[in-house]
């Protein structure tokens, strides 16, 4: 059952899941975080980045759906079982942003004094002349690009 918001479904009991501890006189006091995204979102890479000490997952929610990130949330959570070691979820939910929309993700690139046009239409592709973004009130927009 998949719910509206990005919570664990079910709880994970610490002592089910966390190897036992190692005597140490020093613990670790280094957090390690590290950015789930595109390529670093599978049960696999995400169980390599416990293992090397990640210890904080962060989820960028500037891009992305619910969905996404809730299939996400669903590989660390597989990752946290199958490797035993626990992971605090860090959501950066930054303030409204314009961005670039490359669903193509093909690289572009820009050279100095090309003129290149903003367009709110999401559909298009991106390409070194057009940029497609995500903020369709741009027109309405007073402002001055220097």
């Amino acid at each position: 059952m998949h719910s509206n918001h990005l919570l664990l479904e079910e709880p994970i009991r610490m002592a089910s899941i966390l190897e036992p501890s190692k005597a140490s006189f020093f613990p670790a006091m280094t957090k390690i975080v590290g950015t789930l995204g595109p390529r670093s979102r599978s049960v696999d890479v995400i169980s390599g980045c416990l293992k090397a000490g990640m210890s904080v997952a962060r989820f960028d929610f500037s891009w992305g759906d619910e969905e996404y990130h809730q299939d996400t949330l669903e590989n660390l959570k597989a990752a946290i079982k199958t490797t035993k070691k626990l992971c605090a979820v860090m959501l950066d939910t930054v303030g409204a942003e314009m961005q670039v929309v490359n669903k193509s993700e093909k690289a572009i690139s820009l050279q100095q004094d090309d003129v290149v046009i903003l367009t709110p239409d999401e559909g298009q592709e991106a390409t070194s002349q057009v940029l497609p973004i995500n903020f369709a009130g741009l027109a309405k927009v007073r402002c001055s690009l220097v």
